[in-house]
C-alpha cells in the first residue's frame, strides 16, 4: 500500500473484464462503526467481508434512463400513493411527489427538518426540483428520488445488488482501517476538498466552496484508496440492511468475527415521528451535499442514517454490487 500526496492510501484495484465500471474489491476484516461520534455508529466491531465488486461511481441519470427506456419502470415518486397505505393522511396530500430541499431565508430551528425539506408534486428523478425542472445536463449527476424498492429493481434489472452496510463501509473506506475519512483523518487537507458537502451555516448558508451547490458530477472529487469515487458526500447510498438504533455487534467477541453480516431483522426499526404509520428504515451511507459541520457530521464511513423505505429525497442515490454467486 503506498500513500499519495493528499494522504489517500492507493491499493492495487481492478476493473472485472465482464463487469465494466466496477472495482474489484478483494475483501477483509475492518473495524466497523464508531465511537466517537453518533450514538447509532457503536460499538466499533471487528467485521469480515468477502471479495465484491462494486460500482466505481453511484448510479447516474444516464444509467438510470437506460433501464427506465428497457423496462418501463416508473418510480415510487411518479406514482400516487393508496389512501389505505397512510391511514389520516389528507386526501389532496396523496399525489406522486418527492421530497425537496428548500433553503430557508434566516436561521431556523435545527431540531425541526420540515423547515428546509418540502414535498413537491411532480418531483421525481426526471425533475428532480419540482414539475418545472428536469435533468437536462445532469446525466452524469448520481440518479436521486429514488426509493429503496426503485434501487432494488435496477440492481435485478443489472444483474447486480444493493451492498450491504458492512460492503459498503469497506469499499468506503479504501484501505484506511479506522481512519477517521475516506482518504485519511483530516476533512480538507490541505484547504482540498475531497467530497461535495456543504460549507457554511445550514440550511441557510450556502458558501459552495466545493464548486457546488447540489449534486456534482460523479467522479468530480478525488477517488479513495480504492479507487472508488463519491463514497462520501453527493447523495447518500442505500444498502439492504434494516437499520438498528445501534451496531448489533459485541466488541468484546474478538474471536468471533461476523463474516457478510447483515443488518436485522426485517422491521427492526420504525420511525417514532409517525407512530400511526409504521414504515420500516433501510441504513444509509455515505452523507450527501447537505451534511455540515454545524448540522449533520455524517461526511464519514462509520456514518449511518435511517431512511423510511417509501420516501425519496433530492439527496439519496444508490451504487451496486456484483458478488461471485451472482456474476458468474
Amino acid at each position: 500500500m503506498m500513500l499519495q500526496p493528499d494522504g489517500a492510501a492507493r491499493m492495487p484495484v481492478r476493473e472485472a473484464p465482464s463487469r465494466p465500471g466496477m472495482v474489484w474489491i478483494a475483501g477483509g476484516t475492518f473495524q466497523m462503526g464508531s465511537d466517537r461520534h453518533y450514538a447509532e455508529e457503536a460499538p466499533v466491531h471487528r467485521v469480515s467481508v468477502d471479495g465484491f465488486w462494486i460500482d466505481r461511481t453511484p448510479v447516474t441519470n444516464r444509467e438510470f434512463r437506460r433501464f427506465v427506456e428497457a423496462t418501463g419502470y416508473r418510480t415510487f415518486a411518479e406514482v400516487a400513493p393508496a389512501a389505505e397505505d397512510y391511514p389520516g393522511a389528507r386526501p389532496e396530500m396523496l399525489k406522486a411527489g418527492s421530497l425537496v430541499f428548500t433553503p430557508p431565508k434566516h436561521d431556523v430551528d435545527l431540531a425541526d427538518w420540515s423547515l428546509w425539506w418540502t414535498f413537491k408534486f411532480g418531483a421525481c428523478w426526471r425533475r428532480p426540483y419540482g414539475p418545472r425542472s428536469s435533468v437536462g445536463g445532469l446525466d452524469d449527476h448520481p440518479v436521486v428520488h429514488v426509493a429503496y424498492r426503485d434501487a432494488e429493481a435496477y440492481a435485478r434489472w443489472a444483474g447486480k445488488a444493493l451492498p450491504t452496510e458492512a460492503e459498503w463501509e469497506f469499499a468506503a473506506r479504501g484501505g484506511l482501517d479506522g481512519a477517521e475519512f475516506a482518504w485519511g483523518d483530516e476533512f480538507v487537507p490541505g484547504n482540498r476538498h475531497m467530497a461535495n458537502t456543504w460549507q457554511g451555516a445550514f440550511p441557510r448558508e450556502n458558501l459552495a466552496s466545493d464548486g457546488w451547490r447540489r449534486t456534482s458530477p460523479v467522479g468530480a472529487f478525488p477517488p479513495n484508496g480504492y479507487g472508488v469515487y463519491d463514497m462520501i458526500g453527493n447523495v447518500w447510498e442505500w444498502t439492504s440492511d434494516w437499520h438498528s438504533a445501534r451496531h448489533q455487534a459485541d466488541p468484546d467477541k474478538a474471536c468471533c468475527i461476523p463474516r457478510n453480516p447483515r443488518g436485522g431483522p426485517e422491521g427492526a426499526s420504525y420511525d417514532p415521528c409517525q407512530p400511526g404509520i409504521r414504515i420500516a428504515r433501510k441504513v444509509l451511507k455515505g452523507g450527501s451535499f447537505l451534511c455540515a459541520p454545524n448540522y449533520c457530521r455524517r461526511y464519514r464511513p462509520a456514518a449511518r442514517h435511517a431512511q423510511p423505505v417509501d420516501t425519496s429525497t433530492c439527496h439519496v442515490g444508490f451504487r451496486c454490487v456484483a458478488r461471485r454467486a451472482n456474476s458468474e
